[in-house]
């Protein structure tokens, strides 16, 4: 059988040409209608309003409790610096009062003791404080107190008012000028009332005062200045520092309950954004001379 010739293939490249597709034609631009994008609006302001309020109330809850917590450690802190001071407090030197929208409640602090020499020793030696004339030295029985320049020394300080063996008047405290090898000298002689059942002394650096302000709503502790007898209100003193704000409510008393304890009473209420916490403190201060 004869071949086809070569030269006639080509002749079916046209056929094979005309039964290629199309191309497709770009379909026209279409964007989303005003009806179209009001109701995609409301639909997500129905869901956005629906978990707003599942979520709303532990959001609430949380903020609350957070805010809570501040208000309680803010009271918590307060109270345990008020409580930690006066345990350091001279014996029968807290003195309370009120006056205007402020109460305020004032002790006396003390850095040191220790007891005097109250009789010669076996040989005869020995400086004791002598009660019976002005005295200006005496000797420490044990180790000498830290002096850092300022202190007073009191003996048997019984009361926080009156006119006798009270610290604040003066008829039992005298300023200290330096110390010895054995004992301390005082700034002048002087003649203490009341000899101490203990024979102690106690180091007093200064007056220190809480004041609790309803109307600024602040409580502010100021130390460091003269200490008189009638009871400053405020203190006039630079030192001070605020010790706790949004206070509405505050109470201080005092009473002692045995010759030997006393009791102070703190109580301190605080509030802010709808939330009050109040805290009542007892602290326990020894009331022997």
């Amino acid at each position: 059988m004869p071949r086809t010739p070569c030269s006639a293939r080509p002749e079916r490249l046209p056929a094979l040409a005309s039964q290629r597709p199309a191309p497709p034609r770009a379909l026209p631009a279409r964007g989303f209608s005003l009806v179209e994008l009001i109701v995609v609006i409301a639909v997500t302001g129905v869901v956005a309003a629906a978990v707003a309020i599942f979520i709303r109330r532990p959001v609430e809850g949380y903020l609350d409790a957070a805010r809570r917590a501040e208000l309680s450690d803010i009271a918590d802190t307060a109270l345990r610096r008020m409580t930690r001071d006066l345990r350091a407090a001279l014996p029968n030197s807290i003195r309370i009062t009120a006056s205007g929208t402020s109460i305020y409640l004032e002790y006396l602090q003390v850095s040191g003791g220790g007891r005097y020499r109250a009789e010669p020793d076996g040989v005869g030696a020995g400086d004791p404080l002598d009660f019976s004339a002005a005295d200006g030295a005496f000797d420490v029985i044990g180790t000498l107190p830290a002096f850092a320049g300022g202190e007073s020394i009191v003996v048997y300080n019984a009361t926080a008012s009156g006119a006798t063996a009270n610290a604040y008047a003066g008829d039992n405290r005298a300023a200290v000028s330096g110390t010895s090898a054995s004992g301390i000298n005082l700034s002048a002689p002087k003649l203490f009332p009341f000899a101490s059942p203990g024979r102690r002394f106690q180091v007093v650096q200064y007056a220190v005062t809480y004041r609790c302000d309803t109307a600024t709503g602040e409580l502010r502790r100021y130390w460091d200045y003269g200490i008189a007898s009638p009871q400053p209100a405020p203190p006039a003193t630079p030192n001070n520092a605020l010790l706790a704000r949004h206070v509405n409510a505050c109470s201080f008393s005092y009473s002692p309950a045995t010759q030997q304890l006393g009791v102070v009473a703190l109580n301190l209420q605080v509030s802010r954004g709808g939330e009050t916490v109040r805290l009542f403190q007892q602290v326990h201060v020894s009331n022997v001379p």
